[in-house]
Protein backbone atom coordinates (compact mmCIF):
# COMPACT_ATOMS: atom_id res chain seq x y z
CA UNK A 1 0.00 0.00 0.00
CA UNK A 2 0.87 3.07 -0.79
CA UNK A 3 1.90 6.08 1.77
CA UNK A 4 -1.25 8.24 2.88
CA UNK A 5 -0.67 12.28 2.75
CA UNK A 6 0.29 12.99 6.22
CA UNK A 7 -1.97 15.62 7.46
CA UNK A 8 -0.57 18.74 9.31
CA UNK A 9 0.15 18.53 12.97
CA UNK A 10 -2.15 19.69 15.28
CA UNK A 11 -0.52 22.04 16.70
CA UNK A 12 0.40 23.61 13.27
CA UNK A 13 -3.36 23.52 11.75
CA UNK A 14 -4.54 25.56 15.44
CA UNK A 15 -1.58 28.18 15.16
CA UNK A 16 -2.60 28.06 11.37
CA UNK A 17 -6.20 29.12 12.59
CA UNK A 18 -5.14 31.87 14.95
CA UNK A 19 -5.04 35.20 12.92
CA UNK A 20 -9.03 34.33 12.47
CA UNK A 21 -9.74 33.10 16.13
CA UNK A 22 -7.69 36.48 17.32
CA UNK A 23 -9.79 38.18 14.42
CA UNK A 24 -13.56 36.41 15.31
CA UNK A 25 -12.67 37.35 19.06
CA UNK A 26 -11.55 40.72 18.68
CA UNK A 27 -14.66 41.64 16.41
CA UNK A 28 -17.11 39.81 19.17
CA UNK A 29 -15.59 42.07 21.51
CA UNK A 30 -15.75 45.87 19.56
CA UNK A 31 -19.38 44.71 19.18
CA UNK A 32 -20.39 44.36 22.69
CA UNK A 33 -18.22 47.09 24.06
CA UNK A 34 -16.38 49.31 21.76
CA UNK A 35 -13.32 49.43 19.97
CA UNK A 36 -11.84 51.57 22.62
CA UNK A 37 -12.55 49.83 25.77
CA UNK A 38 -11.09 46.71 24.28
CA UNK A 39 -7.76 45.84 25.16
CA UNK A 40 -5.19 43.28 23.84
CA UNK A 41 -5.18 41.41 26.84
CA UNK A 42 -9.40 41.17 26.36
CA UNK A 43 -8.67 40.22 22.96
CA UNK A 44 -6.61 37.11 23.99
CA UNK A 45 -9.14 35.78 26.60
CA UNK A 46 -11.54 35.85 24.49
CA UNK A 47 -9.59 34.04 21.67
CA UNK A 48 -8.10 31.91 24.51
CA UNK A 49 -4.42 32.33 23.60
CA UNK A 50 -1.81 34.65 25.70
CA UNK A 51 -1.21 38.46 24.98
CA UNK A 52 2.12 37.64 23.75
CA UNK A 53 0.96 35.54 21.27
CA UNK A 54 -1.61 37.95 19.80
CA UNK A 55 0.81 40.38 18.91
CA UNK A 56 2.48 37.58 17.30
CA UNK A 57 -0.17 38.51 14.51
CA UNK A 58 -0.94 41.76 15.00
CA UNK A 59 1.36 44.20 16.92
CA UNK A 60 -1.19 46.44 18.07
CA UNK A 61 -5.01 46.87 18.47
CA UNK A 62 -5.39 49.18 15.60
CA UNK A 63 -3.48 46.46 13.48
CA UNK A 64 -6.79 43.93 14.55
CA UNK A 65 -8.69 46.71 13.32
CA UNK A 66 -6.59 46.42 10.06
CA UNK A 67 -6.55 43.02 9.97
CA UNK A 68 -10.53 42.95 10.44
CA UNK A 69 -11.15 45.34 7.49
CA UNK A 70 -9.02 43.34 5.13
CA UNK A 71 -10.72 40.18 5.93
CA UNK A 72 -13.68 42.08 4.95
CA UNK A 73 -13.14 43.00 1.81
CA UNK A 74 -11.02 40.41 0.84
CA UNK A 75 -13.90 38.92 -1.61
CA UNK A 76 -14.30 42.31 -3.26
CA UNK A 77 -10.52 43.15 -3.35
CA UNK A 78 -9.02 39.84 -5.10
CA UNK A 79 -11.87 40.03 -7.63
CA UNK A 80 -12.55 43.44 -8.63
CA UNK A 81 -10.62 46.56 -7.18
CA UNK A 82 -7.55 45.08 -9.20
CA UNK A 83 -8.93 44.27 -11.99
CA UNK A 84 -11.86 46.59 -12.96
CA UNK A 85 -9.82 49.94 -13.66
CA UNK A 86 -8.14 48.02 -16.65
CA UNK A 87 -11.30 46.95 -17.96
CA UNK A 88 -12.47 48.02 -21.34
CA UNK A 89 -16.48 48.08 -22.58
CA UNK A 90 -19.62 48.54 -21.16
CA UNK A 91 -19.39 49.11 -17.27
CA UNK A 92 -23.03 48.79 -16.13
CA UNK A 93 -22.24 44.43 -16.35
CA UNK A 94 -19.46 44.64 -13.97
CA UNK A 95 -21.16 47.43 -11.55
CA UNK A 96 -23.92 44.41 -11.54
CA UNK A 97 -21.02 41.98 -10.14
CA UNK A 98 -19.66 44.53 -7.69
CA UNK A 99 -22.58 45.47 -6.21
CA UNK A 100 -24.15 42.13 -5.85
CA UNK A 101 -20.86 41.02 -4.88
CA UNK A 102 -20.56 43.76 -2.05
CA UNK A 103 -24.57 43.05 -1.03
CA UNK A 104 -23.36 39.74 -0.34
CA UNK A 105 -20.44 40.60 1.99
CA UNK A 106 -22.25 43.06 3.68
CA UNK A 107 -25.62 40.80 4.15
CA UNK A 108 -23.43 39.06 7.26
CA UNK A 109 -24.09 41.15 9.64
CA UNK A 110 -20.25 40.38 11.25
CA UNK A 111 -18.99 41.85 8.02
CA UNK A 112 -21.46 45.06 8.12
CA UNK A 113 -20.53 45.66 12.02
CA UNK A 114 -16.31 46.58 10.60
CA UNK A 115 -17.48 49.45 8.94
CA UNK A 116 -19.46 50.41 11.41
CA UNK A 117 -17.04 50.00 14.01
CA UNK A 118 -14.55 52.29 11.75
CA UNK A 119 -17.44 55.01 11.39
CA UNK A 120 -18.16 55.31 15.31
CA UNK A 121 -14.14 55.33 16.07
CA UNK A 122 -12.69 57.78 13.35
CA UNK A 123 -13.82 60.63 14.77
CA UNK A 124 -11.41 60.27 17.74
CA UNK A 125 -8.77 58.71 15.95
CA UNK A 126 -7.97 59.64 12.81
CA UNK A 127 -5.68 56.95 12.46
CA UNK A 128 -8.09 54.90 11.49
CA UNK A 129 -9.93 57.11 8.98
CA UNK A 130 -6.65 57.13 7.73
CA UNK A 131 -6.36 53.03 7.86
CA UNK A 132 -9.72 52.69 6.29
CA UNK A 133 -9.52 55.48 3.47
CA UNK A 134 -5.98 53.56 2.31
CA UNK A 135 -7.77 49.97 2.45
CA UNK A 136 -10.77 50.92 0.89
CA UNK A 137 -11.75 53.98 -0.55
CA UNK A 138 -8.35 54.74 -2.36
CA UNK A 139 -8.96 51.48 -3.84
CA UNK A 140 -12.65 51.24 -4.46
CA UNK A 141 -13.50 54.80 -5.62
CA UNK A 142 -10.37 55.24 -8.10
CA UNK A 143 -11.06 52.11 -9.80
CA UNK A 144 -15.17 52.35 -9.99
CA UNK A 145 -14.23 55.87 -11.74
CA UNK A 146 -11.61 54.90 -13.95
CA UNK A 147 -14.46 51.84 -15.02
CA UNK A 148 -16.61 54.78 -15.40
CA UNK A 149 -14.79 57.51 -17.07
CA UNK A 150 -13.41 54.71 -19.74
CA UNK A 151 -17.31 53.49 -20.33
CA UNK A 152 -18.19 57.47 -21.28
CA UNK A 153 -14.99 58.09 -23.18
CA UNK A 154 -16.46 54.53 -25.45
CA UNK A 155 -19.92 55.75 -25.59
CA UNK A 156 -21.23 52.95 -23.57
CA UNK A 157 -23.09 55.33 -20.98
CA UNK A 158 -24.13 59.36 -21.16
CA UNK A 159 -21.75 61.78 -20.08
CA UNK A 160 -21.48 61.78 -16.31
CA UNK A 161 -18.91 62.56 -14.02
CA UNK A 162 -16.88 59.54 -12.92
CA UNK A 163 -15.94 60.78 -9.73
CA UNK A 164 -19.08 61.87 -8.15
CA UNK A 165 -21.03 59.13 -10.06
CA UNK A 166 -18.35 56.34 -8.38
CA UNK A 167 -19.84 57.91 -4.58
CA UNK A 168 -23.29 57.55 -6.20
CA UNK A 169 -23.00 53.57 -6.73
CA UNK A 170 -21.56 52.81 -3.42
CA UNK A 171 -23.21 55.43 -1.11
CA UNK A 172 -26.70 53.72 -0.90
CA UNK A 173 -25.13 50.75 0.13
CA UNK A 174 -23.67 52.14 3.16
CA UNK A 175 -26.90 54.33 4.42
CA UNK A 176 -28.64 51.37 4.10
CA UNK A 177 -26.15 49.94 6.84
CA UNK A 178 -26.14 52.95 8.69
CA UNK A 179 -29.80 53.84 8.69
CA UNK A 180 -30.94 49.92 9.82
CA UNK A 181 -28.16 49.64 12.21
CA UNK A 182 -27.56 52.86 14.13
CA UNK A 183 -30.63 54.50 13.46
CA UNK A 184 -32.87 51.88 13.68
CA UNK A 185 -34.97 52.83 10.38
CA UNK A 186 -35.94 49.47 8.74
CA UNK A 187 -37.21 48.86 5.30
CA UNK A 188 -41.37 47.16 5.46
CA UNK A 189 -39.35 44.19 4.23
CA UNK A 190 -36.43 44.02 6.98
CA UNK A 191 -32.85 44.83 6.00
CA UNK A 192 -32.34 42.81 2.80
CA UNK A 193 -29.46 43.80 1.47
CA UNK A 194 -30.17 41.72 -1.63
CA UNK A 195 -33.53 43.92 -2.58
CA UNK A 196 -31.67 47.12 -1.87
CA UNK A 197 -29.09 46.41 -4.30
CA UNK A 198 -31.56 45.03 -7.15
CA UNK A 199 -33.75 48.56 -6.65
CA UNK A 200 -30.38 50.60 -6.25
CA UNK A 201 -29.51 48.81 -9.67
CA UNK A 202 -32.72 49.47 -11.40
CA UNK A 203 -32.23 53.53 -10.88
CA UNK A 204 -28.41 52.89 -11.70
CA UNK A 205 -28.27 51.60 -14.74
CA UNK A 206 -31.82 53.69 -15.83
CA UNK A 207 -29.48 56.79 -15.59
CA UNK A 208 -26.38 55.41 -16.64
CA UNK A 209 -27.80 54.69 -19.97
CA UNK A 210 -26.52 56.52 -23.33
CA UNK A 211 -29.07 59.78 -23.86
CA UNK A 212 -31.18 59.25 -26.86
CA UNK A 213 -29.79 59.48 -30.18
CA UNK A 214 -26.62 59.51 -29.14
Amino acid sequence: MGKQASTPPKFRRRAQARPDEVLDAALALFIEQGFARTSVEQVAKRAGISKGAVYLYFPSKEAILVGLVDRTIAPLSDTMFDSISDYQGDPRPVLVRFLRMMGAVLSDKRNRAVPLIVLHEAPAAPSIASMFRKAVLDRAIPAISALLAQGVEGGYIRKIDPELTARTVVGPVFIHIILFEIFDVAPEGGFEMGDLIDNHLSILLAGLGPEKGA
